[in-house]
């Protein structure tokens, strides 16, 4: 009851590297559960610095009930876009999961490569939902070329998303670049940088993956096309309610400025939600080919709950977890 493992970040990512169809299938369960009632995943927590307004920390608590047991926990997590800069990644991050029994934390995981993968994991989930209804025609471009964009690409190659033909597009030249090697070496896609956001729109399928805060994209989407609106700022209101849009929660989407939640405030009205990716998981809403359609995935804590609980499992069977002793200073009441 009072041991507490810690699981570094190196060991995550070795864990997730060779997962990544389990982690996809978490995630998808991850949603159905979430759908029917089996978790509890309040508001989001924003930690805020009025001298860096474009830097934030935030706090994800959440709960899931999983085949094997209750799962509860909270991430940490920073996005400081500075560090880019200085060639460290954007985000890090922590990972406490707790007992469901007694509420005492267990284990601290190093979660960035915990929260890439699950995002991805959720592009990826409904990527493949959506194109079975609309069909992709094997182009895909990406916008921004981060470490977000690097793993969402990783999980699309991994569950056989049709690429024929890759676009990567960043103001940032040496880091469009590298995620373009990155796709040509690692995955073995056609790759080539993108000349500018035309030509990003120019594909059926586009990925933002960016740390904009305020809309650039002002040009409506055609019939067919998906926009998988990872970083959830990119486009104008205008080209939201002019799509069918889908979410992860939508009451976790519509705040914060995100690109629904600007639709939101323009109209007073959510006449444009069509429903949530697990509306068409399990059958209850079949996407509109005939229409662009924007899935909107504001990031739910219970994604990070499944895929740390797997982590943690893996990391503890094959002895690669590292407990702390005597980490509770009292065990006894008395």
């Amino acid at each position: 009851m009072f041991s507490f493992d810690v699981v570094s970040g190196k060991v995550a990512k070795d864990i997730l590297d060779t997962s990544v169809d389990a982690v996809v299938a978490l995630v998808e369960d991850a949603y159905l559960r979430h759908d029917a009632g089996r978790t509890v995943n309040p508001d989001s927590y924003f930690l805020r610095f009025p001298d860096r307004p474009d830097a934030r920390i935030i706090a994800l608590p959440a709960a899931i009930d999983l085949a094997d047991e209750r799962t509860v926990g909270i991430k940490w997590i920073s996005s400081f876009p500075g560090n880019v800069t200085a060639g460290i990644p954007r985000a890090s991050a922590v990972l406490v999961l707790n007992d469901g029994a007694t509420g005492y934390p267990v284990a601290l995981l190093e979660a960035a490569g915990i929260s890439a993968a699950r995002t991805a994991a959720s592009a990826a989930v409904a990527a493949r939902a959506f194109a079975r209804h609309l069909p992709p025609d094997g182009r895909l471009a990406v916008v921004g070329a981060g470490v977000i964009a690097r793993t969402v690409l990783r999980y699309l190659a991994a569950t056989g998303y049709p690429i024929e033909e890759l676009r990567v597009l960043d103001p940032d030249q040496a880091s469009a670049g590298s995620l373009v090697r990155f796709a040509a070496d690692e995955l073995g896609l056609a790759a080539r940088p993108a000349a500018d956001i035309e030509d990003v729109l120019g594909a059926g399928t586009v990925v933002t993956a960016t740390t904009a805060a305020t809309p650039y994209i002002d040009r409506a989407l055609r019939p067919g096309q998906v926009a998988l609106n990872i970083s959830l700022r990119d486009f104008a209101p205008e080209v939201i309610l002019g799509a069918q849009n889908y979410f992860d929660d939508v009451e976790h989407c519509m705040k914060a400025d995100t690109s629904p939640h600007l639709a939101e405030q323009a109209t007073g009205g959510r006449d444009f939600v069509d429903g949530t990716l697990a509306d068409v998981l399990n059958g209850s809403a079949r996407p509109d080919a005939g229409r662009g359609l924007v899935f909107s995935p504001f990031g739910l804590g219970v994604l990070d709950l499944a895929v740390g609980h797997h982590v943690l499992a893996t990391a503890r069977e094959q002895g690669l977890s590292l407990e702390v002793p005597d980490f509770f200073g009292e065990t006894r009441r008395w």
